[in-house]
């Protein structure tokens, strides 16, 4: 039995330049962390590639106890086809707003004091014009569902997510975890005739800790990873050279001069 919490939302991004100056620069986030793969996941934590990727997390603390988001870069891959079930992260930051003012990052007041706005590749992102009293600014990760009754019965009788609030009328809920107990989800996921992406495995990044994983899908195939605790806390640590690592990668990477010598576009996701 353990502990479960959430710990990042994976984002598929095709421009790690742009991608970097909005985490970094408009959101305030910092990179925690920055790996390099020489082939692809063999739990396609990348997608269904396997060429070379990299694999960024940003946020405004430790993984340990902050929110973060996962950004996966694919060599050669462009841009990626968005879905309707990602709406958006929601973040208390009036530095963001601040920020975004400045740079002159699109906004859109989409109520008061709240600010619609997008990362390269069309994520979106809602920034509140205030800053909590708390540590960590990411408040929620709001996905569509096609069966509220039916996600419910898996996020919170399955995965053991509490309910927080509830609006029938609306079709909407909001979760997260507490204190509660799971036990081993591979075998509740079977006995309960659910989808296993990916059975328990145990994946490998150079030079850093093996981590084990077991990865599921939602009802509505939203997909759903599972770490061990321990040896993620070793893999998580923030390495203070991760900002430098992402910017020499980035120079590093001529993929955007070859395929324009070449006259060809890149691959879409």
């Amino acid at each position: 039995m353990a502990a479960r919490r959430a710990l990042h939302f994976v984002f598929k991004v095709g421009n790690r330049f742009q991608t970097a100056r909005f985490y970094r620069d408009v959101l305030g986030m910092k990179v925690l962390r920055h790996e390099e793969f020489e082939e692809g996941c063999k739990a396609a934590c990348n997608g269904p590639y396997d060429g070379k990727w990299s694999k960024t997390m940003v946020g405004f603390g430790p993984e340990d106890d902050h929110f973060v988001a996962e950004l996966t870069y694919n060599y050669g891959i462009g841009d990626y086809k968005l879905g309707n079930d990602f709406m958006g992260i929601t973040l208390a930051s009036s530095q963001a707003v601040s920020n975004a003012r400045k740079l002159e990052w699109p906004l859109t007041e989409v109520a008061e004091g709240v600010f619609e706005t997008e990362a390269p590749g069309g994520y979106k992102f809602y920034l509140q014009n205030c800053s909590l009293p708390q540590s960590d600014p990411v408040l929620k990760v709001t996905l569509a569902v096609s069966d509220l009754h039916k996600s419910l019965n898996y996020w919170c009788d399955l995965l053991g997510m509490k309910i927080y609030e509830k609006d029938e009328e609306k079709q909407r809920a909001l979760l997260g975890y507490a204190d509660n107990q799971l036990p081993d989800l591979e075998d509740l996921m079977k006995r309960e005739n659910q989808k296993i992406l990916t059975p328990l495995v145990s994946l490998d990044t150079p030079g850093k800790a093996t981590v084990q994983v077991v990865i599921l899908a939602d009802p509505d195939g939203h997909e759903i990873c599972f770490v061990g605790d321990e040896a993620f806390r070793e893999l998580s640590k923030v390495d203070p050279e991760g900002s430098k690592l992402l910017d020499d990668a980035m120079a590093a990477d001529k993929s955007d001069e070859w395929f324009a010598k070449h006259n060809k576009p890149k691959a879409s996701g």
